[in-house]
């Protein structure tokens, strides 16, 4: 997907909030070469989704040897049922444990069998019947067949995995008429599944993980545990078995480097040979450097969560059009970034291919004051609090968006914490906020579920409140709709309610990159950042 767009070429980003491993900013600057070129100057207006510096020729692969890498968040669990499954969020580390049923080709932009031989919808999409693959085997020797996937998913369900209340709301029961084949019946159509099964819930367990409370990392992937220790490193073996032919690794290491700069300086000194990042500066360093990897730009990766739950400021819809009215995102950018970023109202910008050219709902002070005044009047007293992590470009943000609220008649304070997880557990856990720093990282694959779970009327993930029926509509039809001429058409209209709701307060989008060092080959890309070894090698 090009930058280019009807509304115009934007640089960029050089900042980045990332909140699927934790609510992240980090500033950046601008510079770099082409996608691919090695050595041609790049321009940031033209980058886009997908590879960069890819090589010509990869070459003959080679065997032996220990890959390293450098994840965005130290992994915290071995159970795919109890922690969000993503590129920043063990998504990459666990796959190669358990691998998954469906993976995604972000490439093409489809979803493909993996542990599965097929996935195959019936013609009203409320019947999807997957085939096992041949000769997939737990690491244990557990035959993997459909009725230890139909176990593994309840058991995801069991447990509340952070997918498992849309899974329960879509699916109405999983049947095994044989060894190989696994059937899913459907509430209504729904193509979400595949997504579903590319994830959390597709990381299957072998049935002698669970022994009681006690459990052990058994799957069918490419990998077994050596040597785990909560985030600082997790070690793996190879497994010569494993279904798609022994890894060319011998093992894999996964650790955890605090910092997206110390992870680019560990890349470059060969500490590290593979990475994830979301910081804007190293990712173009990288790129600019020549290293090969894989590019993506979520959308809704740079917001504010404002609280709507009655007694909140935000529980009132003028208070929230006049935040969205008064405070420019390009305004933000200036502050933050010298102009250099992704700044946008727009849940989809002109990026993704799910951008519906849809306006958002603008900046206009003269409005926000007038909406601002309306509320004092029938008895808001103007006060709302910003709540955010103590960092240098954070404390930047929140100082621009005081600033531009203050100026249309806000009293608009800023809360500072500590780290991450404190802002975490205050918005997801406490609900204690009036406003917050904040992303949703809506995947190009299928923005559905996060869209879904984030804005649903008494939705898990639904920390803002936010309850609009005519929007639950609007998401019902979207899970419900085929094909993506019509996924458009719904998203389309999702702008336009949240131009009138203001689910929240969007200020742009940041990039990632998955990237490795020129050594290495064959890392295969699946959704939203995950990452497989198994045909990784090392020259």
């Amino acid at each position: 997907m090009s930058r280019s767009s009807r509304r115009g070429s934007r640089k960029v980003a050089a900042v980045a909030l990332a909140v699927s491993a934790g609510l992240f900013l980090a500033s950046c600057a601008d510079n770099g070469k082409a996608e691919g070129s090695g050595d041609a100057p790049v321009s940031a207006s033209v980058m886009s989704i997908g590879l960069v510096n890819a090589p010509a020729n990869e070459g003959d692969s080679v065997k032996g040897g220990t890959l390293t890498f450098g994840g965005y968040a130290g992994v915290t669990t071995l159970d795919p049922a109890k922690t969000q499954i993503a590129g920043s969020v063990s998504g990459s580390e666990l796959g190669a444990i358990y691998d998954t049923l469906m993976s995604y080709d972000p490439l093409g932009q489809k979803f493909e069998p993996r542990m599965a031989s097929s996935m195959k919808p019936s013609t009203d999409f409320k019947t999807w019947t997957m085939t096992l693959r041949d000769g997939v085997t737990f690491s244990d020797g557990t035959p993997f067949d459909a009725a230890a996937v139909a176990a593994s998913i309840n058991r995801y369900v069991t447990n509340k995995g952070p997918q498992s209340s849309l899974w329960a709301a879509k699916v109405a029961s999983i049947d095994t008429p044989d060894a190989k084949t696994v059937v899913f019946n459907l509430v209504d159509p729904w193509t979400g599944i595949q997504s579903m099964l590319a994830t959390g819930p597709g990381m299957i367990v072998a049935p002698t993980a669970q022994q009681g409370e006690t459990f052990t990392p058994i799957g069918a992937g490419a990998f077994t545990l050596e040597k785990f220790a909560p985030n600082e490193e997790l070690l793996l073996d190879a497994r010569e078995d494993y279904f798609g032919g022994a890894p060319n690794i011998d093992k894999l290491r996964a650790i955890s480097i605090v910092g997206a700069q110390a992870t680019a300086d560990s890349l470059k000194s060969g500490g590290v040979d593979v990475a994830y990042l979301r910081s804007v500066s190293t990712v173009l360093d990288l790129i600019d450097s020549g290293y090969p990897g894989y590019l993506d730009i979520p959308s809704l990766s740079y917001l504010a969560n404002v609280n709507q739950a009655p007694g909140r400021p935000g529980a009132d819809v003028r208070v929230r059009q006049a935040l969205a009215m008064a405070v420019d995102p390009k305004a933000i950018d200036q502050r933050v970034n010298e102009g250099k970023g992704l700044p946008g109202q727009e849940i989809f910008q002109d990026t993704s291919r799910w951008d519906s050219g849809v306006a958002p709902i603008g900046v206009d002070t003269v409005k926000a004051k007038a909406l601002l005044d309306e509320a004092k009047a029938d008895g808001f007293d103007g006060k709302i609090t910003f709540l955010t992590v103590q960092d240098p470009t954070a404390q930047a943000q929140a100082l621009a968006i005081q600033s531009m609220a203050n100026a249309v008649g806000f009293d608009f304070q800023i809360e500072y914490v500590n780290s991450v997880s404190d802002v975490t557990k205050r918005v997801y856990v406490d609900r204690d906020f009036d406003m917050s720093t904040g992303a949703n990282n809506l995947p190009e694959a299928d923005p559905f579920e996060r869209l879904y779970t984030s804005l649903k009327t008494g939705g898990r993930n639904n920390a803002i409140g936010y309850s609009d029926p005519e929007t639950d509509t609007l998401l019902d039809q979207l899970g419900a709709t085929t094909n993506d001429v019509d996924k458009k058409a719904v998203l389309a209209k999702i702008q336009e309610r949240a131009n009138v709701t203001v689910p929240w307060q969007v200020y742009g989008n940041t990039p990632w990159l998955g990237v490795w060092t020129k050594n290495v080959h064959g890392v295969q890309q699946s959704i939203d950042g995950i990452m497989f070894f198994n045909d990784a090698w090392k020259n």
